[in-house]
């Protein structure tokens, strides 16, 4: 067999193994056993400081995005459309903005959103470490029930039919 063709096979399979390694990172971070949401505030746009707790009892969506992510920006829209079908439902979306209130602002100003958008700023990356976010990715969600538990972590975008799934069982 030629060398060229060994090489090729080589780095084929390291290829290989390595996306296999990090789909596993990724689905095993999907379904853990339920962990406590820790307590933390962030000021919203205004500069309120706004307790997560304010949430608590709820079943909450929280986003970390950023204005300069382009499969943030994609999900956007569908969260708006999930926050109006289960807004009587006990259901919060809250977005974590891991960006500049000046770029956030100015992204707010040409989209609609219907949920609360909090200011994290690049600390948020070190937030959603904390909780959960081994891998540093943007976006990263979590699911919390209204026993204010983390139920569902994902690093990525994330579909609606996968947020239905998760939230339709606790409602």
């Amino acid at each position: 067999m030629p060398k060229s063709l060994l090489v090729f096979i080589f780095i084929f399979l390291i290829l290989v193994s390595a996306l296999f390694a990090n789909h596993q990172s990724q689905k095993e971070q999907q379904v853990l056993a339920p962990t406590p949401l820790i307590d933390f505030s962030l000021a919203n746009l205004a500069g309120e400081l706004t307790p997560i707790s304010k949430w608590r009892g709820k079943i909450i969506i929280i986003n970390f995005w950023a204005t300069w992510c382009p499969p943030c920006l994609k999900e956007i829209p569908d969260f708006i459309t999930l926050q109006n079908e289960y807004a009587d439902k006990n259901v919060q979306f809250i977005g974590i903005a891991i960006d500049t209130p000046e770029l956030v602002a100015d992204y707010l100003a040409f989209i609609n959103i219907n949920y609360p958008i909090l200011m994290a700023e690049i600390e948020g990356q070190q937030l959603a470490k904390q909780l959960g976010n081994v891998v540093n990715a943007v976006p990263f969600t979590l699911i919390i029930n209204a026993d204010n538990e983390i139920i569902f972590r994902h690093p990525g975008e994330l579909s609606k039919t996968k947020i239905r799934q998760i939230i339709d069982p606790l409602i």
